[in-house]
């Protein structure tokens, strides 16, 4: 398995986007695979935020991790994010979530980032608490309830 970034492989939008559709697609509009595709094109930096990290093994896809800004509005003292890590189902199990995210905090702390914030739907933080992260708060947002964990780099 190796990583890269979406900016040194275009080709993979297409994929992430139907990825992030088909998981994420039910949290609201703008989640189409064609408005994700559009969206996923400001991730194509190397040095800046926002960002993903591709697992791959040769040419096929694994998994993805983005690394962004300000992705919770009603914290707008929190800037940095982990977002968007997913692993396509026939790898899962295989530790690659844990890799990809792994990947993002050395990204993050090259680019001199102090601390990354997530959130998630599983409240016990999951692989997120194992590699880590402290809980921070619950909330609804969104209308969907989420655990909010930060770690310091």
């Amino acid at each position: 398995m190796k990583f890269v970034l979406l900016a040194d492989n275009h080709s993979a939008i297409s994929q992430i986007a139907k990825w992030y559709s088909d998981e994420w697609g039910y949290i609201g509009e703008g989640r189409s695979p064609k408005e994700l595709e559009l969206k996923l094109k400001d991730y194509l930096n190397h040095d800046k935020l926002p960002l993903i990290i591709l697992a791959q093994a040769g040419d096929e896809l694994l998994g993805a991790a983005q690394l962004r800004f300000h992705e919770m509005d009603i914290y707008p003292e929190r800037e940095h994010w982990l977002g968007g890590v997913y692993v396509a189902s026939e790898h899962r199990g295989k530790g690659i979530a844990n890799a990809v995210v792994t990947a993002i905090i050395d990204k993050a702390k090259e680019l001199g980032v102090s601390s990354i914030n997530l959130q998630t739907e599983d409240f016990t933080g999951g692989l997120y608490a194992r590699l880590g992260w402290q809980a921070v708060e619950q909330v609804t947002y969104h209308g969907i309830k989420v655990q909010v964990m930060e770690k310091s780099l």
